[in-house]
């Protein structure tokens, strides 16, 4: 007989050392059991790249500052050989990297962390008169009349900046129309706010979405109150008045992001992560790079924790699966795919991605019924099935689009592999069983993946999942355990209902 005791203190091991590191991490950097008992903190990731000739390359980007809703507690940079400096001058922040030679693909990162407090204290530094912008003779008279019919319909800046942005709205307006065919909305509302001296400024403003990659800046318009002595933030293209709790002011200067000189096809892109933390963590520097103890994803740039943050919710789903197989007896088609079909729905939406399932892998099936009659080999049937899968996809992710159902473009994030791999074992499973254990093992692989898609978008275990790796751990060992299991399963409990009944 195989002894288990080396088995089973294994199990211990991770549970202690997974408990250990949970609490470790919740004792020290004071990270907290439950989502939302402690403030709240951003971490934004700017990822610039470019393509550098050989010549000395200096790079400017327009850096962030404390604002309105959030505290700037830490900014750093990483860029292979590349000097970097920080600059401030009234309130305009820059960073700027340099070097003798470069020459290739370029990688710069910078990252800031924001602190979310709605007290958040800020300099509001008082604008210049602006000169008034003059268009060519033609527009000018048209912006003329624009803003005069504005200014009769408002009672201060803010009134007509409104109404400046409802004109510009209006399709029937001919003076805004004339205007917008030479210049874009955000400089016509700043040109004509102008005209009537009232200072303006186009802002950079990102719109923060946890777990978001490849972001890019919105533009916004900004107008001093003159009443209150504030800037007033304005949406050009809705005319909604007021800062978002989401929406972070990068930049107070839009048309100077970043400058590169020495490099050309420059671009930037932002990705964000919110984490909850301890006030005292916000404000005390105690994660160090060099700490061995904190040699974690959370030492990965801010794209690629983005990504870990759907990764490590897969451990959830795959203990959910061994449970209901092994201990319910619930039947799926294949071991782990309900857990990537619950990814995919997390990704589309839990209605729309049954729906797309189902059409799916119901016209897979009609599909793969035609092929099976030509007594094609595996490796070719599986490869038509692959194809026309994508086929499926796109019609779908079309016909969607053409009657305006946007849910429907989401379509595309499902796992074509494995579909196909579903459909080929639906297939044989019909061929050899029947119907009734196709939709068997089918309806339990969807109920499954919608059990997992409930569990992966639970707050509370989104939050252990990322901000507890040791959780992980512990999950492994319940895996073991129920690896272990050889008694009966709850379905096959009803069979001998019967005899418990005498």
């Amino acid at each position: 007989m195989i002894n288990r005791l080396p088995f089973y203190l294994f199990v211990a091991a991770l549970v202690v050392i997974g408990l250990a590191l949970s609490l470790y991490r919740h004792s020290v950097y004071g990270v907290p059991w439950l989502p939302g008992e402690s403030r709240a903190q951003w971490e934004v990731e700017a990822r610039i790249a470019f393509d550098a000739t050989g010549d000395p390359v200096k790079a400017s980007m327009a850096a962030p500052n404390s604002q309105q809703g959030f505290i700037l507690i830490n900014e750093s940079t990483s860029s292979q050989g590349y000097g970097v400096a920080l600059q401030e001058n009234e309130g305009k922040r820059s960073a700027q990297w340099a070097i003798r030679s470069a020459e290739g693909k370029q990688l710069i990162y910078y990252k800031a962390r924001f602190l979310v407090d709605p007290d958040a204290e800020y300099t509001i530094y008082p604008p210049r008169i602006p000169t008034p912008h003059v268009f060519e003779e033609l527009r000018q008279t048209a912006a003329q009349a624009l803003l005069s019919e504005a200014f009769k319909q408002s009672a201060g800046n803010l009134t007509l900046t409104r109404e400046i942005i409802r004109q510009l709205n209006d399709p029937k307006n001919q003076n805004a129309a004339l205007l917008l065919n030479s210049i874009n909305r955000e400089d016509a509302i700043v040109s004509l706010l102008s005209m009537r001296k009232i200072p303006a400024r186009i802002v950079a403003s990102l719109k923060l979405e946890d777990g978001r990659r490849r972001q890019v800046i919105r533009p916004m318009v900004q107008v001093w109150d003159a009443n209150k002595l504030r800037w007033q933030l304005f949406n050009p293209i809705s005319g909604a008045e007021g800062k978002p709790s989401n929406l972070l002011i990068w930049s107070h200067d839009y048309h100077s992001l970043l400058d590169v000189v020495g490099g050309r096809q420059s671009a930037i892109s932002f990705s964000m992560i919110a984490q909850d933390i301890s006030p005292q963590q916000a404000t005390r520097e105690k994660i160090e790079a060099e700490d061995l103890l904190n040699f974690s994803i959370h030492s990965l740039p801010v794209e690629e924790q983005a990504m870990f943050k759907t990764i490590m919710l897969i451990p959830v789903g795959a203990l959910l699966v061994v449970f209901l197989r092994i201990i319910v007896g619930l039947k799926t088609s294949g071991t782990f795919m309900p857990v990537l079909i619950a990814v995919a729905f997390v990704q589309t939406q839990l209605l729309t991605g049954i729906i797309g399932f189902l059409l799916i892998v119901g016209t897979g099936l009609m599909i793969r019924s035609y092929l099976s009659r030509l007594n094609l080999l595996l490796v070719a049937r599986i490869s038509a099935v692959i194809i026309a899968v994508i086929l499926i996809i796109s019609v779908f992710t079309v016909i969607a689009y053409r009657i305006g159902l946007l849910e429907g473009l989401s379509i595309t994030f499902f796992p074509m592999i494995i579909l196909s791999w579903t459909i080929e074992r639906m297939s044989i499973l019909w061929e050899e069983e029947g119907a009734k254990e196709v939709f068997i093992q089918g309806g339990g692989s969807l109920l499954t993946a919608i059990l997992v898609y409930l569990a992966m978008t639970s707050e509370l275990v989104r939050h252990l999942t990322f901000n507890f790796v040791g959780l992980q751990l512990m999950i492994l060992a319940l895996i073991l355990m129920l690896g272990n299991y050889t008694g009966y399963r709850l379905s096959e409990l009803r069979r001998f209902k019967p005899l418990a009944d005498r």
